[in-house]
């Protein structure tokens, strides 16, 4: 008896494992093993993705789904399931938007626990943030002197949390579950800014949640102009004459869109981790006059920076906001 072909369904879905319906299935995909091989490998992963959204307004919500994946192996000889129970094969994941790099090999195990890379965090002096943590494996958090216990009901909408940081504090501790094991510190700078009004970028990190950074020094905005033109006929043919004050050059279709560039104001060289996610992401937005807008990095160029090379570190990063300035939403 040997392996001839596979047939996967694909369910993705929100709430507990196992709590799929019939609408839940998104995908049917059937493949036949090579005849070189032993085994038959699908990639469902940027499947997956497509139903993986992020839609940010200042809310911080847990943007994971669960995924099923039911595998009925068909033998070669007779073309029938495979017997003795092994078919269907079900298979669970959670799923998040995260990402490795290429040095990490394929398919790395990404953090499960602090959903943070860098070990400093700025914030202006009182205010508060947010920290986001991976429950399942994460019992306790300790900010100063205050101890957070996690709780996981199962469902996807909390397997993301995002513990709040009171304004003023220093330091996050994040221990494992049903531990005293220490798994991260994360120190805390409190930045007084007098002269300059900081920004906060949120982006979608590597790790598959949302991460705030903030922006402290001089900001700069300017409009990037758009339009068309056309030569118009101002010419009255019945006075055989035309109006001084009327152009032979009419613009149409004017159009523009907003730049700011933001600087994040000193930080350490441990802090590159997050800039470089930032320029990575394709989710950030920028809380703007009390509102939360969506921006793209325009930057497309990163040069890392250490307190060799530059003695104090500062990033600079140009965002475009993204939608035109005259609304043209149909």
């Amino acid at each position: 008896m040997a392996l001839k072909s596979v047939t996967i369904k694909l369910y993705i879905y929100s709430g507990t494992l196992g709590s799929y319906a019939a609408t839940d299935l998104k995908y049917t995909i059937s493949k036949d093993r090579i005849s070189s091989k032993t085994s038959i490998t699908v990639e469902i992963a940027n499947l997956v993705r497509d139903y993986l959204d992020f839609t940010f307004n200042n809310n911080y919500i847990s943007s994971t789904k669960w995924v099923t994946v039911s595998q009925t192996l068909y033998d070669s000889d007779t073309g029938l399931e495979y017997d003795e129970g092994r078919s269907p094969v079900v298979t669970n994941y959670l799923a998040f938007d995260g990402y490795g790099y290429f040095e990490d090999s394929i398919n790395p195990q990404l953090s499960t626990a602090a959903l943070y890379t860098s070990n400093n965090m700025y914030l202006p002096e009182g205010v508060a943030g947010k920290f986001p943590i991976f429950v399942e494996g994460v019992g306790k958090i300790i900010i100063d002197s205050a101890t957070t216990q996690i709780t996981d009901s199962g469902n996807s909408n909390q397997k993301i949390q995002y513990i709040t940081i009171p304004a003023n504090k220093s330091s996050i501790k994040v221990y494992a579950t049903n531990d005293n094991t220490l798994l991260k510190t994360v120190t805390i700078t409190n930045v007084c800014e007098p002269k300059y009004t900081p920004y906060k970028i949120t982006y979608v990190n590597k790790l598959g949640a949302y991460q705030d950074l903030f922006c402290f020094k001089k900001t700069t905005e300017s409009l990037n102009i758009t339009d068309e033109m056309y030569k118009r006929n101002n010419i009255n043919t019945s006075s055989l004459s035309y109006n001084l004050y009327s152009g032979q050059q009419q613009r149409q279709n004017v159009n523009g869109t907003t730049s700011i560039v933001l600087n994040t104001g000193y930080v350490k060289e441990d802090f590159n981790s997050a800039i470089e996610e930032l320029f990575l992401s394709e989710n950030a937005w920028i809380l703007f006059e009390g509102n939360t807008l969506p921006v793209i990095v325009k930057s497309k160029s990163y040069t890392e920076k250490t307190v060799l090379n530059d003695k104090l570190i500062n990033h600079t990063i140009n965002f475009d906001f993204a939608f035109n300035k005259i609304n043209n939403v149909r």
